[in-house]
């Protein structure tokens, strides 16, 4: 229990003294947007390639990757009917796939898999699939919508090639390569990346916590109610109940049945936000779906370490 408040509180305060940041104004009104594209743009490819090329891309092939990938997916691809029946932007309706199912595996779910199983190990699934599959694959569909949306239709060989001019999709690309191919990097080449890439977590909490300032509580938005709602239905409730119910279909038990319940748990990450900043895509449901889907993770994450653990 103590890795899941202590999970929770290292975010709460990070997003806090962002907040008093905002509030203070020392980093201009530019701030969210400076923080979040650096974060993109620099460190989130820096903390791609670190992560990846040192996972054992094998060990995690197993089924607590199956479960990861099936119900993320769904819990993803569940929320598209929702946003195209209230006619909502492509944008917003792809921050809300996403919101639905990309769960904040980094800084909340390693420290908490840490406390609670011993073992960091447990979220490499999460990560990798995460890393590999759908951030690449989210932000070159909001790559292409945002191009879009400013009303020029970009080429289809622009389309295309989307993803090699994707900063986190060559970065993961590169991990995967060195990982799979055992290639040591440097360690005077690495050491600058590494720098970069403990900026990426860091950086999108601050930025996510500067955008708290004046901004409405979640829900405020009526136009956004039905969309927040179907993305907290979907990541608190139905995310962790399909985890559930294929681990046992798949005959897990014991720890490895809560490690892949809890990981489902873990509210929306505030990557998420970042990427809705950076594309200009569905800012506002990205920012209420991280605070309320986080501030409602915690009491479904006891229940489910009570009930399972």
């Amino acid at each position: 229990m103590n890795g899941v408040v202590e999970g929770f509180l290292a975010i709460g305060v990070v997003i806090a003294v962002g907040y008093l940041v905002g509030r203070l104004g020392v980093l201009g009104p530019s701030a969210t947007q400076v923080l979040s594209r650096a974060a993109f743009f620099v460190a989130s490819p820096a903390l791609l390639f670190v992560t990846l090329s040192r996972a054992d891309v094998a060990a995690v092939l197993s089924g607590d990757l199956v479960v990861t990938a099936v119900t993320s997916s769904l819990a993803c691809l569940l929320y598209v009917p929702v946003g195209l029946l209230r006619r909502r932007p492509p944008g917003e309706v792809t921050i809300g796939a996403m919101a639905s199912g990309y769960v904040n595996a980094g800084n909340l779910g390693l420290p908490v898999v840490t406390y609670v199983f011993g073992d960091a190990t447990v979220v490499a699934p999460v990560l990798l699939f995460q890393l590999a599959v759908l951030t690449p694959v989210f932000t070159t569909v909001l790559d292409v919508q945002s191009e879009r949306a400013t009303g020029a239709r970009p080429p289809l060989l622009r389309t295309l090639t989307a993803p090699a001019r994707n900063p986190l999709a060559l970065a993961t690309a590169a991990g995967l390569v060195v990982s799979a191919t055992g290639i040591v990097v440097p360690g005077p080449v690495l050491a600058p990346v590494e720098l970069l890439a403990d900026f990426a977590v860091p950086g999108m909490l601050l930025a996510f916590g500067i955008s708290l300032h004046a901004a409405a509580l979640p829900g405020r938005q009526r136009d956004l109610r039905p969309s927040l709602a179907a993305v907290v239905l979907l990541k608190n409730l139905l995310h962790p109940l399909l985890a559930l119910l294929l681990g046992l279909w798949l005959g897990m038990a014991g720890e490895r049945l809560l490690a892949v319940v809890v990981c489902a748990a873990l509210p929306t990450a505030q990557n998420v936000f970042g990427y809705a900043v950076r594309f200009d895509q569905g800012v506002s449901l990205a920012r209420d779906s991280a605070l309320a889907t986080t501030v409602l993770s915690l009491p479904m994450m006891f229940v489910v370490v009570a009930l399972l653990g």
